[in-house]
């Protein structure tokens, strides 16, 4: 590795240390959207355009499972889920070339819900030490990273008075320092806080009683307090991280499935969902320990199913449902472009000034855009190979230089350096 690559590590290191979401080497990915849960990745020189056919592939995995997992990394291992039979697996494999390392059983396979959608939802997540996953059917447990011994587990329904929606359980877990925090949803308290080495309850917010939909917790500081930040299909809302007291919770009423995880940007709250519902930004200030969240607007143009929306300076890009790829103002809800002809709806991860998009259909086509609010600008793209019969609805990973695509029970590894 050269000296400025080292130095690049160090420096993300650092800001993810600083920012306290999880102590781990720079170039790791460790729960869901990544180190900060905002879908962006830190790392710089990589492939600006790719070559005819796409970025190399290094290996393909199988025996994964099937489901709609991505996956986490953390040293020299990766960590993902997936239904083998009638029960669910979490599954550790080696980072170098994809082989299979120990898998533990989580619960029961299968498909909550109509459709047909089986297998796990949930991303896990990772310290290092400890890895954490949920079953779509509540499950919930720790394992140890280096062997997959069971440490704990937990059940939504029985230990927290969750209820599971339709499609099931499909929050990724957040972990904050000594504690993991998941959304079993319930009047016993929509939000837990666990300490992540015994599993004993550390709050459950009393205050915050929304029933769990689909989308996973961020975790933000806004006027000096800490706070885990949630979007269901009734509010969205921020809990303090230290005791779970309600901060600010602001309706808004989501259809069928609220899915997307909320982004946040300079005291601007944004969240979406499809099914006729759009995008919401909602400005949250704190006066004399009080909160309080205004709606900026309310529009249509953002509406996300569930690949996902990243905010990147002043603009927040993703697919919206009959639009397209769109890219807007996060302040004023303006449209900064729209294209819809190029791309099929999916999932997006931002690298190294461009945003590497994942169609969900069909060829699971992958392309490679600048991140411009300027526009779509192309730099490439691919079809990855034995793409399943399923959505391609697992999102993208950027690692160490590497892309990670999950489908089913295959993984594929891409070098996005060109060396």
């Amino acid at each position: 590795m050269t000296i400025l690559r080292l130095a690049q590590y160090s420096t993300v290191f650092l800001a993810l240390l600083a920012h306290g979401t999880v102590a781990l080497a720079a170039h790791d990915w460790p729960q869901w959207r990544g180190p900060n849960r905002d879908g962006r990745s830190a790392e710089t020189g990589l492939l600006k355009q790719w070559p005819a056919g796409g970025p190399k592939l290094l290996w393909k995995a199988t025996g994964l499972g099937g489901g709609y997992s991505s996956i986490v990394t953390s040293g020299d291992r990766l960590f993902t889920m997936g239904d083998r039979g009638d029960e669910s697996f979490i599954v550790g494999l080696n980072r170098a070339d994809g082989k299979p390392l120990w898998s533990t059983k989580v619960g029961q396979a299968g498909a909550p819900g109509w459709g047909g959608y089986a297998g796990p939802r949930c991303t896990p997540a990772t310290d290092g030490q400890l890895v954490f996953a949920v079953g779509q059917y509540g499950e919930f447990v720790c394992v140890d990273a280096a062997s997959g011994a069971e440490k704990w587990r937990k059940d939504y329904v029985k230990d927290f008075g969750g209820k599971r929606p339709e499609w099931g359980f499909s929050e990724s877990p957040l972990l904050d320092g000594d504690k993991v925090i998941v959304t079993p949803g319930g009047r016993q308290g929509a939000i837990v806080a666990l300490n992540k080495k015994t599993g004993a309850t550390v709050w459950q917010s009393k205050e915050f009683t929304d029933s769990a939909h689909y989308s996973s917790l961020i975790i933000e500081e806004i006027g000096g307090v800490r706070q885990y930040i949630q979007l269901t299909d009734a509010s969205v809302a921020g809990v303090a991280a230290a005791d779970g007291r309600l901060l600010w919770r602001a309706p808004r009423r989501g259809s069928t499935a609220v899915i997307p995880t909320p982004v946040y940007h300079d005291g601007i709250v944004f969240v979406t969902s499809s099914y006729g519902t759009g995008c919401n930004a909602f400005k949250v200030t704190a006066a004399g320990g009080k909160f309080t969240a205004e709606q900026l607007y309310a529009n249509k143009l953002m509406a996300n199913h569930h690949g996902g929306v990243i905010s990147l300076g002043n603009y927040v890009y993703g697919h919206s449902e009959g639009k397209g790829w769109v890219c807007l103002d996060i302040k004023t809800g303006q449209a900064a472009w729209e294209e819809k002809g190029k791309l099929g709806k999916g999932s997006l991860v931002y690298v190294d000034g461009h945003f590497i998009l994942r169609a969900e259909d069909g060829r699971g086509t992958v392309a490679l855009i600048e991140a411009t609010p300027e526009g779509f600008r192309e730099k490439g793209r691919f079809n990855p190979p034995n793409r399943s019969e399923q959505n391609s609805w697992a999102h993208p990973v950027v690692s160490d230089g590497k892309l990670w695509l999950r489908d089913q029970d295959i993984l594929l590894c891409y070098d996005l350096t060109g060396k």
